[in-house]
C-alpha cells in the first residue's frame, strides 16, 4: 500500500509540473480559457453561442426595408412675370434671357411604405402635393413610374401606386393603439437621399396634437433619428410591424434633434381605405369653428366645472346655422358623448357620415339647450400658395 501512495504522489506532482510548464509558456494549449491582464476569459467554442443573448434588431430591419421604398418627385415652375420685359431697351440689352413663363424643374425626395403586393404605397401628402412625375425606387433596385390614386391634406396622408407585378414585398400592419411610451422603434426612409437607413429609438409620447402641422393630429412622438427625405417612411415596433408614418420632425435647422412625429397606423388604414375605394376621404361638417375655454373663458361664461367647446363662428347657411346653433353657445356633447376639446369636437364629427342626424347639448345663457344637425360633408382645404 505504502508503494502504491509512493507512485500516486510521484505521478501527481509530475502532472502538476508539466501542467504548470504549459500554463505559463503556452497558455492556448489550455481548452476554454485566453489570459487578458489580471484575470481570466472563459470563451465559448465557435458557433456555441453566447451566455447572454445579443439583443439586435436585425430582424425586425431586414422585414421592413424592402417594403420601404425610396420617392423621387420633379414638378415645373413657371418664373413670375417679369416687369421689365415690357421696356423694349430692356429687351435689347438683354434679350430673351428673362423671357416670362419658362418653366423650371425642381426635384425633391421621401419614402414612402409598400401596403398591398399589387403596389400600392402609403406615403405622405407633402410628399407628392406638387409632383408632376413620381419615380420610386425598391429596396432592390428596380424602379417604377407612379401615379396618384388620392391624397388627404388633414392627416398629410397619401396613396400612391406601381406597376411592377402582383408580389410586392408588402409590409405588415401593427396596432398603434397598442404601443406605449418607452417601446423600441425603428425608423425607416431615405434621409437626405444617401439610401436606405434604419435608426432607433423608443416611442417618446402618444396623442401628440395642437402642434400646428395638421387638422386631424394624434401623432406618435419618437426619439428615432428622422431626417428630411424620411417623410413617409416606416415607423415599426420592435418585430418590424407598422405602427406609423414618419411625417414630420421638430427643428429649426431641418436636422434630427430627437423629436419627430409619425401618422399611427389606425389613421392612416382608415384614409388608406377611403382613398383606394373612392379617391379621397369623405368627413363629416356642421359648419363651426371652436375653440377651446381656457379659464379666463369659463370665469366670463360662469362654466364652473362644465367642459366642452365655445363655438366661436358659424358658417351662414351651413348645418348647425339651420340648427340655430349660435356663436357663443357652448358645445358639451355630441350624440350624449361628452367632448374635452377641440380636438375631441372635430375628430367626433369628422367620423359621422354626411346625412346623418345628431343630437347637440349647448349652454346658452346658462340654460342647456337640444339641438338636432343634420351633418354635411366637409369642404375640401383650400390649397396653401
Amino acid at each position: 500500500m505504502r508503494k502504491f501512495w509512493l507512485l500516486f504522489a510521484q505521478a501527481t506532482t509530475i502532472g502538476l509540473a508539466v501542467l504548470f510548464i504549459v500554463h505559463t509558456l503556452k497558455p492556448g494549449l489550455l481548452p476554454n480559457a485566453a489570459r487578458s491582464g489580471v484575470v481570466t476569459l472563459y470563451e465559448n467554442s465557435p458557433g456555441g453561442g453566447s451566455v447572454i443573448p445579443a439583443a439586435g434588431f436585425s430582424g425586425a430591419a431586414q422585414k421592413v426595408m424592402p417594403a420601404v421604398v425610396n420617392i423621387f418627385t420633379t414638378s415645373e415652375i413657371k418664373n413670375q412675370n417679369n416687369p421689365f420685359m415690357d421696356d423694349p431697351r430692356f429687351r435689347f440689352f438683354f434679350g430673351d434671357q428673362y423671357e416670362d413663363n419658362v418653366p423650371q424643374q425642381t426635384s425633391s425626395l421621401g419614402s414612402g411604405v409598400l401596403v398591398s403586393h399589387d403596389g400600392y404605397i402609403l406615403t405622405n401628402h407633402h410628399v407628392v402635393e406638387a409632383a408632376d412625375q413620381i419615380e420610386v425606387a425598391m429596396a432592390d433596385g428596380h424602379k417604377a413610374k407612379a401615379r396618384i390614386i388620392g391624397s388627404d391634406p388633414e392627416t398629410d396622408l397619401a396613396v400612391i401606386k406601381i406597376e411592377l407585378g402582383k408580389d410586392l414585398p408588402a409590409i405588415t400592419f401593427g396596432h398603434s393603439e397598442e404601443a406605449h411610451v418607452g417601446d423600441i422603434v425603428l425608423a425607416v426612409g431615405n434621409p437626405f437621399g444617401v439610401g436606405q437607413t434604419v435608426t432607433m429609438g423608443i416611442v417618446s409620447a402618444l396623442k401628440r396634437n395642437h402642434l400646428g402641422l395638421n387638422t386631424f393630429e394624434n401623432f406618435i412622438q419618437t426619439d428615432a433619428a428622422i431626417n428630411p427625405g424620411n417623410s413617409g417612411g416606416a415607423l415599426v415596433d420592435a418585430n418590424g410591424n407598422l405602427l406609423g408614418i414618419n411625417s414630420a420632425i421638430y427643428s429649426p435647422n431641418g436636422g434630427s434633434l430627437g423629436i419627430g412625429f409619425a401618422i399611427p397606423v389606425s389613421t392612416a388604414k382608415k384614409v388608406m381605405e377611403q382613398i383606394i375605394q373612392n379617391g379621397s376621404v369623405t368627413r363629416g361638417w356642421i359648419g363651426v369653428a371652436v375653440q377651446e375655454i381656457t379659464p379666463e373663458l369659463a370665469e366670463s361664461f360662469k362654466l364652473g366645472n362644465v367642459q366642452g367647446v365655445l363655438i366661436s363662428e358659424v358658417v351662414r347657411g351651413g348645418p348647425a346655422d339651420q340648427a340655430k346653433v349660435r356663436a357663443g353657445d357652448i358645445l358639451t356633447m355630441v350624440n350624449n358623448k361628452p367632448l374635452t376639446d377641440s380636438n375631441a369636437m372635430l375628430d367626433t364629427i369628422a367620423s359621422l357620415p354626411p346625412g346623418k342626424v345628431v343630437v347637440l347639448k349647448l349652454l346658452r345663457n346658462q340654460a342647456e339647450v337640444v339641438v338636432q344637425v343634420k351633418v354635411g360633408k366637409r369642404p375640401k382645404p383650400r390649397p396653401q400658395e
